[in-house]
């Protein structure tokens, strides 16, 4: 699982900032969380083939989260795309974007789908056949969610020496991979665990987009590899957490210290602060495996 930051700048997007979107690869499965003004832009810059986006989830409708997303999809459509695209958001998203897509006669020449949430506790939304994704109900100034995503149990991994010694057939080795036993040619069986190793332990990774600090968010991201949690102020300006319904970074930390989550990243920062350090320096107060979030910066999740 590899996580690439796309934006994490709140509210505008700046010169060498750009808004909320994320890339999150799983199990050779590309998702877009989010996608703010410039999205397509930071896509085109790493490289990233448009037609391997599947599934597009947005956390809410502030235009920092998802202005950008009219934009991507008309340049789908430019480039001719066929694929199936489905887009989960909340509520009113398919009102906007088909309405953008009317006024422009500019329909998509491919299916695109909305789902659109409504629910105010965590939800199981795709059940795909690598992955998972749940809503994490969060509290914002507008309905939002951010997304839980967790990998399935992946195959097996084929043990070279032991197969060899055996002599097993290289026409059995997907057989392997899923678990099963494996009948020689001379007719003995030989148990899967003898030819192969257990598969990597499934990552997980939570999306938690804006939200005013909400201690029971612990419990829904309890033990996750990786957590992403707003931070889009210092203590100084907790006054403006409460009134705006943002997170400070100690308040995310204690989020993430609860979960006994694997690592943190913060993100979503008020441009009113030049120098992040000070992000760090506050949640390790709490919580020490911190990471801020950088434009074009990835992650390997462990």
């Amino acid at each position: 699982m590899q996580l690439t930051i796309l934006g994490c700048n709140a509210a505008t997007p700046r010169k060498n900032a750009q808004t909320t979107a994320q890339l999150l690869e799983i199990n050779g499965q590309m998702v877009l969380i989010d996608c703010g003004e410039g999205t397509q832009i930071q896509l085109r810059k790493l490289g990233i083939k448009f037609a391997r986006i599947q599934h597009i989830f947005i956390s809410h409708l502030h235009g920092d989260h998802f202005y950008g997303l009219i934009g991507l999809i008309s340049t789908f459509r430019l480039l001719g795309r066929t694929a199936d695209l489905h887009v989960y958001g909340p509520k009113g998203i398919k009102e906007v974007i088909t309405l953008q897509l009317k006024l422009a006669k500019s329909w998509t020449d491919y299916n695109l789908f909305f789902h659109e949430l409504e629910e105010e506790v965590a939800t199981l939304i795709l059940d795909h056949e690598k992955f998972t994704v749940e809503t994490l109900p969060l509290d914002h100034r507008v309905y939002t969610n951010g997304y839980l995503f967790r990998e399935k149990v992946g195959k097996r991994k084929i043990n070279s020496a032991a197969v060899a010694n055996y002599g097993v057939d290289v026409a059995d080795m997907e057989n392997l991979k899923q678990g099963k036993d494996i009948q020689l040619p001379n007719g003995d069986w030989v148990e899967n665990q003898l030819l192969t190793f257990d598969p990597a332990p499934p990552k997980s990774y939570a999306f938690c987009s804006d939200t005013a600090y909400k201690p029971d968010l612990a419990e829904l991201v309890q033990g996750v590899s990786c957590l992403y949690h707003e931070a889009t102020f210092l203590d100084t300006h907790q006054d403006l957490a409460v009134k705006t319904k943002h997170s400070t970074a100690e308040e995310a930390a204690q989020i993430a210290a609860k979960a006994e989550v694997g690592q943190l990243i913060l993100g979503h920062f008020s441009s009113r602060y030049p120098d992040l350090n000070a992000f760090i320096e506050q949640a390790q107060r709490h919580f020490q495996n911190v990471h801020l979030a950088e434009d074009g910066k990835g992650f390997v999740i462990q």
